[in-house]
């Protein structure tokens, strides 16, 4: 192990499949190129490889939770199955301490002929629990399960929701050091899936190591303190997880490292004195240079791309007749005004608004698109000046959030993104005592007797 707290070190580790155009190849694959290396000959390879993964490393601390992202194909699975001893790296080595508790492919591990009850017995056998061990932790399992007198049904009768439940409450209820999961939590319900990030948040604090594949990013952003990004069997990005996810959106939506350096090339040479002749009642937002990053409330770590076609350029935030206010009240009347160029002729352009916690949980978005907002599809002449407000009343909670702004255009079923500044504005909601969560619904409350 690399470290005294690592409880998975994985060190330069590829995986390397076969494909044959002829049965009998595959057994001469098996076979000659024993003999081959044992005579010191040149070796013969039968079959096409395929290499899933290429020289991956990276380690897990005790106790952390690191999410694991990228495309279908990318080589997330056989990582999985490396580290839980289903396959066997063809190079590289792979460190694990503890027991290991897995969330595989969907039924994995199960016998569809047995019931759901012997397949408990089952399972925490194979995570070498004694039968007094199992018998000790079945009324858990069975309750966090839930699926009542299907318990006692074969398994091979179970819908998908039900397999999950039953194998994850088998996995979290037997203590495990590390707890993989590939992806089977987006097969339950909202309630069951609350049920089981609350059950691993538990499992975090007590010492278990996650690993977590999931497609999505409000998931790795909320739950894992890192992340790694694989693409095409290599290791794209580790490190912190909204940086790994944007770059992860970045590929889902086919972005290219020169659209970040074309939005990068806008000028911006404004000082503090210029921009602050500007007020709430006479915005003079700017068109021809980049203000937007010199405005109060900007957050230097946005994320930003985009082809450059259209560009954000300036915005102006007000609440309560308050200019770029440090913090709003609960139930301000909030304006944000944007200024915006089409560099080229866009088709059908589309503006789009986020609201998210510092967490990355997304609490409100919405777009042109969905707005049905006819101005919006006319404003893309090339060389237009536009300017767009955005009213809102604010009913969110006591806290930091983030607002994401984007100009995109749809041609046919791609969006075609022009410039996206995520989380590029921040502000603060004072505290509020009447309210838990995220949005004040406004509840009101009559009781008769």
């Amino acid at each position: 192990m690399s470290s005294d707290q690592s409880v998975i070190s994985v060190r330069n580790v590829s995986k390397c499949f076969y494909s044959y155009d002829k049965p009998h190849d595959r057994l001469k694959q098996a076979i000659v190129p024993r003999f081959q290396r044992w005579a010191g000959d040149q070796v013969t390879t039968y079959g096409k490889e395929f290499w899933a993964l290429r020289d991956i490393s990276f380690d897990v601390e005790q106790g952390e939770t690191v999410g694991i992202v990228g495309r279908n194909g990318s080589g997330k699975s056989t990582l999985l199955q490396i580290i839980c001893g289903t396959l066997t790296p063809t190079l590289g080595q792979i460190e694990t301490r503890g027991r290991i508790a897995a969330l595989l492919e969907l039924g994995s591990g199960f016998n569809p002929e047995f019931s759901g009850r012997e397949n408990v017995y089952l399972n925490g056998a194979v995570l070498g629990l004694t039968r007094e061990e199992i018998n000790a932790r079945f009324d858990a399992i069975a309750a966090f399960a839930d699926i009542g007198e299907f318990l006692d049904h074969p398994v091979k009768t179970y819908s998908s929701g039900m397999a999950v439940r039953l194998a994850f409450a088998v996995q979290a209820q037997v203590d495990p050091d590390i707890l993989v999961v590939d992806e089977a939590l987006s097969v339950g319900d909202a309630r069951f899936q609350a049920k089981c990030f609350e059950r691993l948040r538990q499992l975090k604090e007590n010492g278990t190591s996650i690993l977590l594949v999931t497609h999505s990013s409000e998931q790795v952003v909320t739950h894992c303190n890192r992340a790694i990004l694989l693409e095409k069997s290599h290791v794209e990005m580790i490190g912190e997880s909204r940086p790994v996810v944007n770059r992860y959106t970045d590929i889902l939506f086919g972005r290219e490292k020169q659209e970040e350096a074309a939005l990068g090339e806008q000028p911006s040479e404004l000082t503090d004195s210029r921009i602050q002749e500007s007020s709430d009642e006479e915005i003079a937002l700017l068109f021809d240079r980049d203000a937007y990053a010199t405005r109060p409330g900007y957050n230097h770590h946005e994320y930003r791309w985009g082809d450059g076609a259209a560009t954000l350029t300036d915005f102006h935030l007000s609440a309560a007749g308050r200019a770029y206010p440090s913090s709003v009240e609960p139930g301000d009347n909030i304006t944000l005004t944007l200024a915006f160029t089409f560099n080229r002729h866009i088709i059908n352009p589309i503006l789009g608004f986020t609201i998210k916690t510092k967490e990355g949980v997304t609490v409100y978005g919405t777009n042109s698109y969905l707005l049905d907002c006819v101005e919006a599809r006319e404003m893309g002449q090339s060389g237009a000046k536009t300017t767009a407000r955005l009213h809102f009343k604010n009913r969110l909670a006591t806290g930091d959030y983030f607002i994401s702004i984007g100009l995109a255009s749809r041609e046919g079923e791609e969006i075609i993104p022009h410039d996206r500044r995520y989380d590029s504005i921040h502000f603060v909601v004072e505290p509020t005592p009447k309210l838990l969560g995220l949005i004040d619904l406004d509840l009101t409350m009559e009781i008769t007797r």
